[in-house]
């Protein structure tokens, strides 16, 4: 029998300021997250973030928040059983929250001494040390703990994959051709340009230049913000978007070092200063809704371009557990462990 691994960042237990707290303490101390000097972060996290940011987040989370309970967590599960139910019964497949539950440690009690051999997919289109890097991490450190564990390969990040595009377009298609927007926005999530310029293995070409994650070399390869461009542009390719009717941003930023730009959180008044009142967003780094894309994006990003004088703001859904985007996680994992294993099924 063949094992999936399914891992997605993580959510609270609930929309209360303990079980916040209790998240993103785990999530802010880990170093590949917060990748400063030890006792920077630990003041960081514990005398500045944790006092006060809960309960913010924890009211967040309470608008987005359904009777099945945290979006991404029940999107993950809906889309864990539709991998299962293709893959059949010569797998198991189980999901794993870098953070809160369910854990990697539990999916992988399911997982090690019941299958010969397990695949690993990180459900991050683009890599970058804060997610990817930081869960195979904890994956390999749970693994290493066992007195035996089955051969691990794990896909690549699926950026391009024609599969995770196509059911992207898919989703922005209908909207688009219902609201008509004036502009078009991939909003990505930010990360500190500290973290971009750890991935440079030249150390010269990252943000170096305007134009440095134009197109993917073998510089930049592992870029996460060269592979969000590479994401964004396929899309609007595939979607017939001309380059000057989109913009490329991130958002979620924190704290104040610099984080990669544009930000989305500029660009929306600028849209409104250019005479762009209609706006459609999709966010192709997320694979599940979540609190980025339901409140951070839909609801108070909606609310602060409308404040501007926006006239719509609407956010293109993200794959969740479409039947499409079950079918391109199929593919996925089969064309990658048939690298390995060509008689794989």
């Amino acid at each position: 029998m063949n094992g999936l691994l399914l891992i997605n960042l993580g959510t609270p237990d609930a929309p209360t300021p303990g079980a916040v707290r209790r998240y993103l303490r785990e999530f802010l101390n880990d170093p590949r997250v917060v990748d400063i000097h030890p006792i920077a972060r630990a003041l960081l996290v514990n005398v500045i973030i944790l006092p006060l940011r809960p309960r913010r987040s924890a009211a967040a989370y309470q608008k987005v928040w359904g009777e099945r309970g945290s979006p991404l967590l029940v999107n993950s599960r809906d889309l864990t059983e539709g991998v299962q139910a293709r893959l059949g019964a010569g797998w198991r497949v189980r999901l794993g929250m870098r953070y809160g539950n369910p854990s990697l440690r539990a999916a992988l009690g399911e997982l090690v001494g019941h299958v010969e051999r397990l695949v690993v997919l990180p459900l991050y289109p683009q890599q970058a040390m804060s997610s990817t890097g930081s869960s195979l991490s904890e994956v390999f450190s749970q693994l290493a703990e066992l007195p035996t564990a089955p051969p691990v390969c794990v896909t690549e990040p699926f950026y391009d994959d024609p599969g995770f595009l196509d059911a992207f377009a898919g989703r922005g298609r209908p909207i688009l051709e219902k609201e008509k927007p004036d502009h078009v926005l991939f909003s990505f999530h930010g990360l500190p340009e500290r973290q971009m310029r750890k991935a440079d293995p030249s150390g010269s070409h990252c943000l170096a230049s305007a134009d440095c994650c134009a197109q993917i070399t073998d510089i930049n390869r592992g870029c996460y913000r060269a592979q969000c461009f590479a994401t964004a542009k396929l899309l609007a390719e595939r979607l017939g978007i001309a380059p000057a009717d989109y913009t490329i941003c991130f958002q979620s930023r924190l704290g104040r070092t610099p984080w990669i730009t544009p930000h989305t959180d500029v660009v929306l008044p600028e849209l409104v200063k250019q005479g762009k009142r209609r706006v459609v967003v999709f966010c192709p780094a997320f694979v599940a809704d979540c609190l980025e894309t339901l409140e951070e994006i839909a609801i108070r990003g909606n609310e602060d371009f409308r404040r501007v004088g926006g006239e719509s703001l609407t956010l293109v859904p993200s794959l969740n557990a479409e039947p499409e985007w079950a079918d391109a996680v199929v593919g996925l994992v089969k064309r990658h462990l048939a690298r390995f294993v060509p008689a794989a099924t």
